[in-house]
């Protein structure tokens, strides 16, 4: 939630901060309503002060023996005005923030404005492989070597879902189980398992909501949502917290599924693992104190190149334009795998900083060296979404032959498994 205090003393920063989002917003009846809402509060005040007075007037006119029926009928309409004020203050305040609800974070000054053409290739690592005849797509060579099986998925859930069998789904539990790890023991990260199902207000606090509700999934009766991300329930663990001092910062993490919607999806993302309405996910949340956010930032994101790295997975890192940013990001990294096969690069992680919108959202306030209370910023980032990472080791570790060499991190995690092959099926 942006802070109704920098809306009305940087009016017009704002301002190019929604247009740099592609927002359109009437700021200025957002501007009007504040400005009711503070100049009712300053009527109301000084009328109770005035009803104050005349009621204490009263006992000392009635023992003067003064006729006090136009005084007492004066605190009556004083009565009355206080009441119809309060029940506007009520409607405008409420109307001020429902407006407030639905304006985006505003982008960081360093990112670039723009659409999504002009995201920022930052930097790349490793060498792309080509494409050849020989290759492939994952979900050709997934279903040959018996690792996955999208019609048996087709049956139960409809299209966009997928089923692992045999050794594909011994390869996704390792990657969980190597994120988890890798993250813990490299970054000190403490690893959470928070519900799969949450309310609305933990939506909301993470701002998936009310901009994103149609793309969720949420069960009818009692007003649940199934998180897109371990994001909302590991951040909203800190909901409504005073957090002293020396608590920040904060560095949670946690494996969960992730269901999205993902309407309007079409073409090739069809296809395959690319794009599905059920996947599984490592996150990495960090609450930490404002000045240091953006240092903390860049250090998320080199967590999730850490992993690639290891994983030896040709990557390259966008720096999102503004136009392309999400709902609750000021700045956010995308990192790219190259898919050889399909000759595009596919995204497997984004970190981002929110600065301190999520937790204004949700109430999360820190006690910061000068003993006062403000609100902290929150960050998240994939490390890392396991579909499109299994989508580039069946593409980058194919082989002329037809199998799938197992990465060498990763041996460990499937009994020092060398190779997917099609005499394994089932394995």
């Amino acid at each position: 939630m942006l802070d109704i205090k920098r809306i009305r003393t940087e009016p017009e920063l704002v301002r190019r901060g929604l247009d740099a989002k592609k927002t359109q917003v009437d700021l200025d009846e957002i501007l009007r309503l504040d400005a009711r809402v503070r100049e009712i509060l300053g009527i109301v005040e000084a009328k109770k002060a005035e009803s104050n007075k005349g009621s204490k007037e009263i006992p000392q006119r009635m023992k003067a023996g003064e006729d006090i029926s136009a005084l007492k009928a004066q605190l009556a309409e004083l009565s009355k005005e206080i009441k119809e004020l309060d029940q506007e203050h009520k409607e405008v305040e409420t109307d001020l923030a429902e407006r407030l609800r639905w304006l985006p974070n505003l982008p960081h000054e360093s990112v670039p404005i723009g659409g999504e053409a002009d995201n920022v290739v930052t930097r790349s690592w490793g060498e792309p492989k080509p494409a050849a005849p020989w290759r492939k797509p994952h979900f050709e060579i997934g279903e040959t070597l018996g690792l996955l099986d999208f019609a048996s998925a087709s049956k139960l859930s409809g299209s966009g879902f997928a089923v692992f069998t045999g050794w594909g789904a011994r390869l996704e539990r390792a990657l969980i189980q190597y994120f988890l790890d890798h993250n813990r023991e490299k970054f000190g990260f403490l690893e959470v398992s928070t519900p799969y199902l949450v309310k609305r207000e933990t939506m909301y606090g993470t701002g998936q909501i009310p901009k994103l509700e149609e793309d969720m999934y949420r069960t009818e009766p009692d007003d649940l949502f199934l998180i897109p991300t371990a994001e909302v329930s590991i951040t909203n663990l800190f909901a409504g917290d005073q957090l002293a001092h020396e608590t920040l910062p904060l560095y949670r993490m946690g494996y969960s599924p992730c269901f999205r919607r993902e309407a309007g999806t079409y073409g090739k993302e069809t296809r395959g693992l690319v794009r599905v309405h059920q996947f599984d996910k490592v996150e990495v949340v960090k609450v930490v104190a404002p000045e240091t956010s953006y240092d903390e930032l860049e250090s998320l994101v080199g967590i999730a190149e850490s992993l690639l790295q290891s994983l030896e997975l040709p990557y390259r890192i966008l720096t999102l334009a503004s136009g392309d940013l999400s709902f609750a990001a000021a700045k956010c990294y995308d990192l790219e795998v190259w898919a050889p096969s399909e000759e595009r690069w596919l995204e497997v992680s984004s970190c981002s900083n929110f600065e301190d919108f999520q937790s204004r959202r949700m109430n999360l306030r820190w006690r910061n060296e000068d003993n006062k209370l403000v609100h902290p910023h929150t960050l998240n980032g994939s490390a890392l979404a396991l579909p499109r990472i299994v989508v580039a080791i069946l593409d980058n570790y194919q082989t002329e032959s037809g199998t799938v060499r197992v990465p060498e991190v990763l041996k460990p995690y499937l009994g020092g498994l060398e190779e997917f092959t099609p005499e394994g099926k089932g394995a």
